[in-house]
């Protein structure tokens, strides 16, 4: 199978965005990418805005030569913005071939505010192209109704899940089900699939019970016993302890359940997670952030060797 993770937590930002080739068809599925504004109370070091730079260049060059795009819902680490920060991918960063691509989405139809601005914003900008998408299917591709995004319902949302027929083999992406709705996972399996790339739980928000706790390892148990691969990443890794989580998986299903970074054989890179540590091995300057919103401010003696 030919995919490719472009970006997600494990990678340095946050995200999860990915290619997929099913023959004639080139998808890619959430094209966005973001860094947590505030963590620890520190905003984004610049290791994980150097990180993020890479990250979009590499989500515009898929996007040169996708046939097909998807929007699994409207949140600013999942889709292009038209007014984004200075970490988020934008309009501008956009090649001119995005206006010929197929476009499916989620219905922005009771979300949030914000969401619906930017599905117009988006609406505005493909024009024709964009497809509400819930229920159909075109060629190798199936979309969900919509499910609940993490625990659903306001201020959550919901989000729209892919299926992508890869000849005999099925590739899922279920972007930020976070494993905490059992039926979502019940759609999921009934899709039959070999591989599935999908958000696991946000361990690192007080939000999350004890109850919701044990909901989400009982769903990852589930879904890991019912396919041949399991990638969870996003919101699982915004914390060092999703790594842990991640092996004591592995070891009650019997088989390796992998975040991003490993499927991709690349280095794990927890950077928000680690943004305290980043900060006392390399020092920011105050005012910096600032500077770099201006372009007055470089991140390349913070950018890692080869990107």
């Amino acid at each position: 199978m030919k995919l490719e993770i472009l970006s997600a937590e494990s990678l340095g930002v946050r995200g999860l965005c990915c290619r997929v080739e099913a023959g004639t068809r080139v998808i890619v599925i959430d094209p966005g990418v973001a860094l947590g504004n505030w963590r620890y109370r520190l905003p984004p070091h610049p290791v994980q805005i150097a990180a993020g730079r890479t990250v979009r260049r590499h989500i515009v060059a898929a996007l040169e030569g996708a046939t097909d795009m998807v929007f699994s819902h409207f949140h600013g680490d999942h889709v292009p913005l038209f007014e984004p920060n200075p970490y988020q991918l934008g309009f501008s960063h956009l090649p001119p071939y995005i206006k010929t691509l197929r476009v499916w989405s989620l219905s922005p139809a009771g979300q949030s505010f914000t969401s619906q601005a930017r599905a117009r914003d988006l609406m505005d900008l493909l024009g024709p192209h964009f497809q509400v998408a819930e229920g159909h299917a075109d060629g190798p591709l199936r979309f969900s109704h919509a499910v609940p995004h993490g625990v659903g319902g306001p201020p959550f949302g919901s989000v729209m899940m892919t299926r992508v027929d890869l000849g005999g083999r099925v590739f899922v992406h279920a972007s930020d089900i976070q494993l905490l709705d059992a039926a979502t996972i019940d759609r999921i399996l009934d899709w039959a699939p070999h591989w599935v790339l999908a958000a696991g739980p946000p361990l690192y928000l007080g939000r999350l019970d004890a109850g919701l706790r044990a909901r989400a390892w009982a769903n990852a148990r589930r879904l890991a016993a019912g396919v041949d691969t399991l990638i969870l990443d996003h919101h699982l890794m915004r914390s060092l302890h999703g790594l842990a989580w991640l092996e004591d998986l592995s070891s009650a299903v019997g088989k390796r359940v992998y975040c991003a970074a490993d499927f991709m054989g690349r280095p794990r890179w927890l950077l928000e997670a680690q943004r305290r540590e980043l900060y006392a091995i390399m020092p920011v300057r105050s005012g910096w952030h600032e500077a770099y919103a201006h372009g007055a401010a470089r991140v390349e003696a913070f950018t890692p060797a080869g990107d």
